[in-house]
């Protein structure tokens, strides 16, 4: 064996560590609700119906891939994603399965079933009413994920609590919600408490990093030569 062949085989040694961390869907679960913030055993649990033993093992192995830290505060043990490029990951997963499964599709139109009616708001859309102060932007996840980070401009109000705070909304201009990303549904739930109560109101189906990415990319020089080019 050369020495090219045996530094390849290590290498995608190394990478296929990832992937294989990568194969439980749950520990995918668990990714994404470590991106919207740091959490304890205790919550992550709760939020996926897994035992705490179970969730502890799950995270024990994606900390030995790298892509967790965690940090003890008292008797808890809180974990975070080890950076940023973990979530962006998460994202691009995300958007490479819907456009290669019709599985992912069709998954998607079932849990929005309800809400089919509602026209989500495109990203790009959304910065250039932002930019002109024609929405109101509101982040209904949990106040814990919004201090972490949200979208520049948006109010915080989790869902759980907006029904006690409709009458403080904008009644003269429309409100955009958005929460986890694609695959959550209080944004739309949010939607149809605000539409009740007689507000315009509609959703963005994208979560603060879709907007990271979006970010990023509709910056990068490479989407800048795309646009100049085609113009």
């Amino acid at each position: 064996m050369n020495i090219d062949r045996k530094w390849k085989d290590q290498l995608y040694q190394e990478f296929a560590r990832i992937g294989k961390c990568l194969s439980s869907p749950k520990r995918l679960e668990l990714i994404d609700l470590l991106a919207q913030g740091p959490k304890s055993v205790d919550q992550l649990a709760k939020n996926t119906a897994m035992s705490v033993a179970n969730v502890s093992q799950h995270l024990q192995t994606l900390h030995e891939a790298r892509l967790v830290r965690f940090i003890k505060k008292g008797n808890f043990v809180v974990y975070e994603l080890a950076d940023m490029s973990v979530a962006n990951f998460m994202v691009s997963l995300h958007r490479l399965s819907e456009n290669r499964l019709i599985e992912i599709q069709s998954l998607k139109t079932e849990l929005l079933r309800d809400y089919e009616s509602m026209e989500p708001i495109a990203m790009e859309e959304l910065m250039e009413r932002l930019e002109k102060d024609e929405v109101f932007l509101l982040d209904v996840r949990p106040k814990e994920e919004y201090e972490r980070g949200h979208i520049p401009g948006a109010v915080s109000i989790p869902i759980e609590e907006l029904e006690k705070h409709l009458s403080a909304l904008p009644a003269n201009k429309e409100i955009v919600a958005y929460c986890r990303g694609p695959y959550c549904l209080m944004s739309a739930q949010a939607v149809e408490i605000m539409i009740r109560r007689g507000l315009k109101a509609s959703r963005l189906e994208e979560g603060v990093h879709e907007w990271h990415h979006y970010f990023e990319y509709s910056k990068s020089p490479l989407q800048t030569a795309n646009k100049q080019h085609s113009m």
